[in-house]
């Protein structure tokens, strides 16, 4: 008994020494790249000799990620009229689908961070589960808490009795070109995999647009499933989150992208919370000041951001912001090639009222503008459909492969924003002429973008499903055309029979 007393006095005073020396208490949960413990594994200064101390610290934290999936399957709106026509059920018919991705713990409760598309299906699907994989292979289902589509992030949660191991966020913006980064991750379906090399640049656009269009890019290898997992840099610091390749064959060719954890940061704290990411928005159509532009303007390039238009009532033009204006600063911050006017104006609270400085004719301007709540992409894409006399212009929206093959023509439905871009009455239904393919009898029959097609052989149209119907219809009587019912802004509606394809 004495001597198990003994024992039992020196650990704990064994524990006491160990929550003086680190600052924690005894046996105290700590981020697996807490500075006590990573001051024993980093690499020396320079280039390391091994990584191997430094991924047997952090690989603990990162997760594979796995989704089942059902997915409705397109169905061919022929064979939809004939199982009409027998009287059969018209219900969607499933298949069950997967998605593979990687993720890392943030919290001891056991949050973890992945992206958005690892957990997010198309349109067409739901995510029936969620399965987080530890690296010892233990499996746990997971919640998911928050996911936000624009930045490309999402939060899931998992639980067990017993802290999980995880890691931290570091300072992204002390990163450098040429610094040292490891990635962890699921390429491929194959767990733990470890990539090295460097960082080729920061604050990286790739032309895709968006408040977040601005990457750390490495050369680490990066491949398919590694989306979601952490890029560490050489302190245990998760610097970003592997997120896209740049790769015409499908696999890496040293290009990769990961979102930068000063971006990733307060938006996953957000989602955590349970809240709804709120950005700001101006209303404007922008341009980067760069070749033919800035040297027509007297400008340095990729200096300011040129104004195209502006929405209706939008805060820029209740601000006086018009076309033709070059934005230098945002709220006291440069507008730059690397700091857009996109992600200024994106990371500012919605009903801020900020100094916005401009060019006009020459001269410096300053305005204020009260920031507004970014809409939806949804009501973005709304909004800027046939906003030119010109498709190229258009957001890109899903069509009806059916109508396009058959008619020649690309179609969206009808929405009352739409309808007041169109100049016809709110309640108005039916489809609207996005483009007319111009080897097309359609366009022989005088079709154009803007028109609106109310009816097909009679019936009126509800939506693009009804016009596929149509042309199901007609091809199951062995017609050779279908009849549509078309206004056109300023003219009587007329019908014109339309050949199929």
């Amino acid at each position: 008994m004495r001597y198990a007393y003994g024992l039992t006095g020196a650990l704990l005073v064994g524990g006491a020494a160990i929550s003086l020396a680190t600052g924690y208490p005894a046996g105290a949960q700590v981020a697996q790249n807490d500075d006590s413990r990573m001051a024993q594994v980093v690499p020396r200064a320079g280039a390391p000799a091994s990584f191997a101390e430094l991924t047997e610290q952090l690989q603990p934290s990162v997760v594979n990620i796995s989704t089942r999936q059902r997915v409705e399957i397109p169905t061919n709106p022929l064979a939809e009229f004939f199982n009409r026509r027998r009287g059969g059920p018209d219900e969607p018919q499933f298949r069950e689908g997967t998605s593979l991705g990687s993720g890392f713990i943030i919290s001891a409760d056991g949050y973890v961070v992945t992206n958005n598309h690892v957990v997010s299906p198309d349109r067409r699907g739901t995510v029936e589960e969620i399965t987080v994989t530890m690296p010892d292979g233990t499996e746990y289902p997971a919640e998911l808490v928050g996911a936000d589509a624009a930045s490309d992030l999402a939060v899931l949660k998992i639980e067990r009795g017993e802290p999980f191991p995880f890691v931290e966020f570091g300072n992204s913006s002390q990163a450098r070109p040429g610094d040292w980064v490891i990635a962890i991750g699921n390429p491929f379906n194959l767990g733990g995999t470890v990539t090295s090399g460097i960082i080729s640049a920061i604050a990286r656009t790739t032309g895709q647009g968006g408040a977040y269009d601005r990457y750390i890019q490495t050369d680490a290898s990066i491949n398919r499933g590694n989306s979601g997992g952490p890029l560490f840099d050489m302190q245990g610091n998760v610097i970003g989150i592997n997120n896209a390749i740049f790769s015409p064959s499908g696999g890496s060719v040293g290009i990769g992208f990961a979102i930068p954890a000063e971006t990733a940061a307060p938006i996953v704290a957000e989602l955590m919370e349970g809240r709804a990411i709120e950005r700001g928005y101006l209303g404007v159509r922008i341009e980067p000041v760069v070749g033919d532009l800035a040297d027509s303007l007297g400008l340095p390039p990729n200096r300011g951001e040129f104004i195209q238009s502006t929405e209706d009532d939008s805060p820029a033009a209740r601000a006086g912001i018009r076309a033709g204006d070059v934005v230098v600063s945002v709220n006291n911050r440069a507008v730059t090639s690397d700091q857009t006017l996109s992600f200024l104006v994106a990371n500012i609270e919605p009903g801020t009222t900020i100094p916005v400085e401009l060019i006009r004719n020459g001269e410096r301007r300053r305005v204020d503008v009260t920031v507004a709540r970014r809409p939806s992409d949804e009501e973005l894409t709304q909004r800027q459909m046939f906003e030119g006399d010109d498709e190229s212009s258009d957001p890109p929206v899903e069509s009806s492969d059916i109508v396009s093959e058959r008619l020649g023509i690309q179609v969206v439905e009808l929405t009352p924003q739409i309808n007041a871009q169109l100049g016809i009455d709110s309640d108005t239904t039916g489809v609207a002429i996005l483009s007319v393919n111009p080897n097309s009898d359609a366009a022989r029959k005088g079709l154009q973008r803007r028109d609106v097609i109310l009816q097909a052989n009679y019936r009126p149209l509800d939506g693009i499903a009804g016009l596929e119907a149509a042309i199901a219809a007609a091809e199951e009587e062995n017609r050779e055309a279908v009849l549509l019912r078309v206004q056109r802004r300023g003219v009587p509606p007329q019908s014109v029979a339309v050949r199929l394809r």
